[in-house]
């Protein structure tokens, strides 16, 4: 589960993160009255990265896909992926970085690929025990494998509007604009409020 603090603020906002962000991107078309439309989250198996993926658009432009990750520190040899830094009133100064290039990302978007797995649920603790609530994005898997390729380090380029992923055996590839076409033997399709089973990203061998 996704660990979600209620009443903590976040500054600067994730959304600003991503218009700042987006500017220094080949592929961001200058369009800058974007928001999230929808999220999604995995899970940390070790719980110390947060996992989290937006749909990022608006009426009349393309949507994006953001994946996002959060870390305590600094992440060693990332720092041209870096989306920016912020302050978490409960959890401390947060580095931010594109999930594209975060090995701990890369690792849960393969095995949710590969495996048919799914995002998790946000889990909101209120005082009365832990309450789960479904994220405004679900994601799901294609494949069917029970286990995945170890994934310790990758390395990440665009092309045009697609950003690929060299991870150990495999590759993935990654829209930024939601819609284009991927080709993977594996896909991920997400859903939310303005679209419904649209691929996002794909898993090929190299």
């Amino acid at each position: 589960m996704a660990i979600v603090y209620p009443n903590a603020t976040l500054t600067p906002s994730k959304r600003e993160l991503m218009e700042a962000w987006l500017p220094s991107r080949p592929w961001f078309d200058g369009h800058s009255d974007r928001k999230p439309l929808g999220a999604f989250r995995f899970e940390d198996p070790v719980h110390e990265v947060g996992l989290e993926g937006f749909l990022f658009g608006a009426e009349g432009l393309p949507t994006y896909f953001l994946p996002l990750t959060y870390r305590a520190a600094e992440l060693d040899g990332a720092g041209q992926h870096l989306v920016g830094t912020c302050d978490h009133s409960e959890l401390g100064p947060r580095w931010v970085y594109d999930g594209c290039a975060d090995p701990v990302f890369v690792r849960e978007l393969a095995r949710a690929i590969l495996t048919g797995g799914t995002g998790v649920d946000h889990e909101y603790d209120l005082g009365n025990g832990p309450e789960f609530r479904p994220t405004t994005a679900q994601v799901h898997g294609s494949g069917s494998l029970v286990d995945v390729p170890a994934i310790d380090a990758v390395d990440c380029h665009d092309e045009g509007d697609v950003t690929m992923v060299d991870a150990g055996p495999l590759q993935l590839v990654v829209p930024r604009i939601v819609g284009t076409y991927v080709q993977a033997a594996e896909t991920l399709a997400a859903t939310w409020k303005g679209g419904t089973d649209v691929v996002i990203a794909g898993v090929r061998s190299r």
